[in-house]
C-alpha cells in the first residue's frame, strides 16, 4: 500500500505515519460508521452540517421573538449566529490540531483534553443524551407533522392517533438505519437540506402573503415581572436549540480525506461557510418576517398561524417530516458508531452485518 492510500484508510488518516494497527484493528476501522469511509467531498459537509443544524425549531423562531421583542431578539439571532460559527470554527482545527493524529470523535478529544478515563466520563455521557435526546424528539416531531399532513389533507377521515403516526415515522429508520455510515446517508442528507430550506421559505413567504395582522403588537405578552422573564429564558432556549448541531462535526469531518499537504479542515471549513450561509437564510428570514406579520400573537409553530392555504401547509409539513428523517440519521449514527465500538472491541464481538442489523433495530 502506498503511503497516502495507508494515510487514508488509518483511523489517524492523514498523519504520514506507519500503520502499526493488527488486522483486526484494521477490520474493525473500516467496519465502524465514522471510520469506514473518508472520501467525502466538501459539499458533503455543507448538507449534513445543515441537516444537522437546521431543524423543525426554526419554524418556533417567530414565537421567540415575541418573547424577546425586536432589539434583544435579533441581537440574540445574531450573536447566538457569529458565535456558534466561531466555535464551530475552533472544531474544524482541532480535529487535526496534534501531529499525526484526527480526532474522529468526541470522546477522543475529551480523552486528549481531560485524560483517557476521565475524558470518557466526561464526553460520552453528555453526548449520547443530546443525540438520544434528539432522536427521540425527532420521532416525536416526525410523527407529528406526519400527523398534521393527514389532518390537513384529509379532514374528513377518521381520527387516528399521534402513537400511530410516530410507528410509521419509525418505519422509516427500520431500513435507512441499515446504511452503514455517513457518505452512504448523503442522498437522504442532502434531501433533508433541501427540505428545511423549502420549508422555511414556504412560512416565511406565506407569513409575506398575509400580510400585517390588524391590530398586531409587538410588547410582551406576559402580563407580569416574573412572566416576562420566564419566557425571555426560554425564547433563549428556543434559540440555543434551533443552532445545536456541534454534536457531529468531528464525526462529519472524519469521513473527509486527509493528508500533511491537504489537511481535511479546508475542505471541511468550505462545507461549513455553505451550510451557514444556508442557516442564516433559513433562520432570519422566518424569525424576523414571521414576528413582524404576526407580532406577540404568533403561535409556536408559525404553521399554526398561517393555517391557509391548506394544500402548502400540508406541503411544508411533508417537507418537515422529510427533513427530521436525513436529521435522526445524522444524530443515530455516531450513537451507532459507540454501540458497535463497545461491542467489537470490549467485548470481542466480531465486525459483521448480523451484529449491525440487530443493535440498530434494538435501538429503534
Amino acid at each position: 500500500m502506498d503511503t497516502q492510500g495507508r494515510m487514508e484508510g488509518d483511523n489517524n488518516s492523514g498523519n504520514g505515519k506507519v500503520d502499526n494497527r493488527t488486522a483486526r484493528e484494521k477490520a474493525i476501522d473500516e467496519w465502524l460508521p465514522i471510520t469506514s469511509s473518508r472520501n467525502a467531498k466538501w459539499w458533503y459537509s455543507a448538507f449534513h452540517n445543515v441537516t444537522a443544524m437546521v431543524g423543525a425549531g426554526v419554524l418556533g423562531l417567530p414565537y421567540a421573538m415575541a418573547q424577546l421583542g425586536w432589539g434583544p431578539g435579533v441581537a440574540v439571532l445574531a450573536i447566538s449566529w457569529i458565535v456558534t460559527l466561531y466555535t464551530l470554527w475552533q472544531m474544524v482545527e482541532m480535529h487535526e490540531m496534534v501531529p499525526g493524529k484526527r480526532f474522529d470523535r468526541y470522546h477522543e478529544l475529551g480523552q486528549h483534553a481531560f485524560g483517557e478515563k476521565l475524558g470518557l466520563y466526561i464526553v460520552v455521557p453528555q453526548q449520547l443524551i443530546v443525540e438520544v435526546g434528539v432522536n427521540i424528539v425527532y420521532m416525536v416531531t416526525g410523527g407529528t407533522s406526519l400527523k398534521k399532513f393527514h389532518d390537513l389533507v384529509c379532514s374528513e377521515c377518521k381520527e387516528i392517533k399521534l402513537t400511530y403516526f410516530i410507528m410509521i415515522f419509525a418505519s422509516v429508520h427500520f431500513v435507512l438505519s441499515h446504511l452503514p455510515n455517513f457518505n452512504s446517508i448523503s442522498g437522504v442528507s442532502l434531501a433533508a437540506a433541501v427540505m428545511s430550506l423549502s420549508y422555511s421559505t414556504i412560512a416565511w413567504s406565506a407569513s409575506v402573503k398575509k400580510g400585517v395582522q390588524p391590530d398586531v403588537q409587538y410588547g410582551y405578552k406576559s402580563k407580569s415581572a416574573i412572566g416576562t422573564m420566564f419566557s425571555f429564558f426560554n425564547a433563549l432556549g428556543t434559540i440555543a436549540f434551533a443552532y445545536a448541531g456541534h454534536n457531529v462535526v468531528l464525526e462529519i469531518q472524519a469521513t473527509i480525506p486527509s493528508t500533511p499537504e491537504k489537511p481535511s479542515k479546508g475542505p471541511m471549513w468550505k462545507g461549513v461557510v455553505v451550510a451557514y450561509i444556508v442557516v442564516a437564510l433559513c433562520y432570519f428570514p422566518v424569525a424576523l418576517i414571521g414576528y413582524w406579520m404576526y407580532g406577540n400573537a404568533v403561535s409556536d409553530n408559525i404553521l399554526i398561524s398561517l393555517n391557509k392555504p391548506t394544500w402548502l401547509i400540508a406541503m411544508a409539513n411533508l417537507f418537515v417530516v422529510v427533513h427530521v428523517i436525513g436529521s435522526y440519521q445524522i444524530y443515530a449514527i455516531p450513537v451507532f458508531d459507540m454501540i458497535e465500538t463497545v461491542l467489537v472491541k470490549k467485548l470481542d464481538f466480531n465486525p459483521t452485518f448480523m451484529l449491525r442489523f440487530i443493535t440498530r433495530n434494538i435501538y429503534h
